[in-house]
């Protein structure tokens, strides 16, 4: 009989190397997180999903980012993370302290921090529960998924439904002009950084006197 192996799709040995590197790195990840009396909070606890669109800040950014957040909100105030999971991660971490906030995400995953978690489509910006009032909250930091006009625009009605005031948008540095137009920021100095490189340089926007410039 004919020799089956000839339809089998051969994967290069380079290709090979890089899964088993990948897989090798899952295992580790995984058994560090039984190993470390896993913290579901901290970054990486949920995979970047890329489907998704989704980039982690790295630590030390996704912490300048939640402390900015603290502050500007003020004592007791409220923060609303839009499709901003690593900032929201880290102000879980900081738990205890004098403010509380909530995740609106797209990623059911995040449904693990239970009534902070809202599920949010740009696609739907006004489509959020009842009890999600109008500026309601001291500040709202967002990071739109795409680096689109169209995408912008609906995060930003979103935006402002929620905000009192005060916004951090955290997308391209090509999309500062319609930042301007459709919430009204102006860029900072502070550079985000991600996990990974990404090929489109961040930056930071605010409407208000911040600590990231």
């Amino acid at each position: 009989k004919m020799d089956d192996d000839d339809d089998i799709p051969q994967l290069s040995s380079h290709t090979l190397a890089a899964l088993q590197e990948f897989y090798l790195e899952q295992q580790q990840r995984e058994g560090m997180k039984t190993s470390q009396g896993f913290n579901q909070y901290s970054i990486g606890s949920i995979e970047e999903d890329w489907q998704l669109s989704q980039f982690w800040y790295s630590d030390e950014t996704a912490l300048s980012l939640a402390k900015e957040a603290v502050l500007a909100a003020g004592k007791g105030g409220r923060i609303a993370c839009v499709s901003a999971p690593s900032v929201y991660q880290k102000l879980k971490e900081q738990d205890g302290e004098d403010f509380s906030m909530c995740i609106l995400e797209y990623d059911r995953r995040f449904s693990v921090y239970g009534e902070e978690f809202i599920f949010y489509d740009y696609n739907h910006p006004l489509d959020l529960p009842e009890n999600l009032l109008p500026h309601s909250f001291d500040i709202v930091i967002a990071d739109p998924p795409y680096l689109s006009e169209e995408c912008l625009q609906k995060t930003a009605e979103t935006i402002k439904y929620l905000t009192k005031g005060k916004i951090l948008l955290c997308t391209g540095a090509v999309m500062e002009e319609q930042a301007a137009k459709h919430l009204g920021v102006k860029m900072c100095k502070f550079i985000p950084k991600h996990s990974r490189n990404l090929g489109n340089e961040f930056r930071c926007y605010v409407n208000y006197a911040s600590g990231l410039d």
